[in-house]
């Protein structure tokens, strides 16, 4: 697709994510109560859209309970102010292996695979306007932990959204999850307006130097939406180069604990600070009702 700088963009907020990051900052939302309100804050400093995970209320520790995921959107469509809802859907597909001399029997106690069925059972019962779809597997971080999703689970859960009336939100970490996005939707599988979350800087999907970064930019369909983020010391950075290249940002503690060196964010923090980058950049933040608009989403 031709690059050309987005002028009406909008801001999605990932709260708080699954990764081990509640001790190493106070502001990482964990029991539906403090998801629900920093989601709130956040859409208060300009995010148009929230992405949520649920975490154990007494560990931590992600979580798919369908209860969690109740009280959060409840909470959240409670609130005095509008914002597009998104929820994750890509729990249920984690597999750690054993060592690498002897792989199986798999980690019992990092594994959590999941049918599609039960992988989508939030978004069946909750009824998000956005969910995701992590469009492929790979490798992920350190260790032996493999995020999977096979083509045929893919296919289940890109069905079974779609017919919800939920737009899946693609979440691409390398131009191969691409490739299957677009083979979905030549199968009907996800429909227009198809919406794309490029994911950049995770280990091991698409680093995210601005060659590589570029290279995912260029292999989205045009007509697609996408934003655009990266984790850790780049994330703050990464607001200028998706608007600059024509998509939307997204930021949030899942991605990034930092509003500055050594300085600990909450979700509104950073949600302002990304603002500030898009409107500084001569472009318009879009609200909810704008999104919904153009992404032709269902508000419940």
């Amino acid at each position: 697709m031709p690059l050309s700088m987005n002028r009406d963009v909008f801001i999605t907020c990932a709260v708080t994510g699954a990764g081990d990051t509640t001790g190493r900052s106070p502001h990482v939302p964990v029991t539906p109560k403090q998801i629900a309100e920093s989601a709130i804050d956040a859409a208060k400093a300009g995010a148009a859209v929230v992405h949520c995970h649920v975490r154990d209320p007494e560990t931590g520790a992600a979580s798919r309970r369908l209860d969690l995921y109740r009280e959060v959107t409840d909470r959240i469509r409670a609130a005095e102010i509008d914002v597009v809802l998104n929820l994750t859907a890509g729990m249920g597909g984690d597999l750690v292996f054993g060592s690498v001399e002897a792989p199986f029997p798999v980690n019992a106690a990092g594994t959590d695979m999941a049918g599609a069925t039960e992988r989508v059972a939030h978004v069946t019962d909750c009824l998000p306007e956005i969910c995701t779809l992590d469009c492929g597997t790979m490798n992920f971080s350190l260790g032996d932990y493999v995020m999977t999703n096979t083509p045929s689970m893919l296919r289940e859960m890109a069905r079974q959204m779609t017919a919800l009336g939920v737009r899946p939100e693609i979440e691409a970490f390398d131009t191969g999850h691409l490739w299957f996005a677009r083979q979905l939707a030549e199968e009907g599988l996800i429909e227009d307006p198809v919406l794309i979350q490029l994911c950049m800087g995770i280990p091991w999907g698409a680093p995210d130097d601005l060659n590589t970064y570029l290279a995912m930019v260029n292999n989205v369909p045009a007509g697609w939406t996408f934003s655009a983020f990266s984790i850790g010391r780049n994330a703050l950075a990464y607001p200028a180069a998706a608007v600059l290249a024509g998509g939307n940002v997204r930021v949030g503690l899942e991605d990034n604990l930092y509003a500055g060196k050594g300085q600990l964010a909450t979700n509104a923090q950073l949600v302002e600070k990304a603002a500030t980058v898009v409107t500084n950049m001569g472009a318009r933040i879009i609200g909810p009702a704008e999104v919904r608009e153009k992404l032709k989403l269902v508000k419940r």
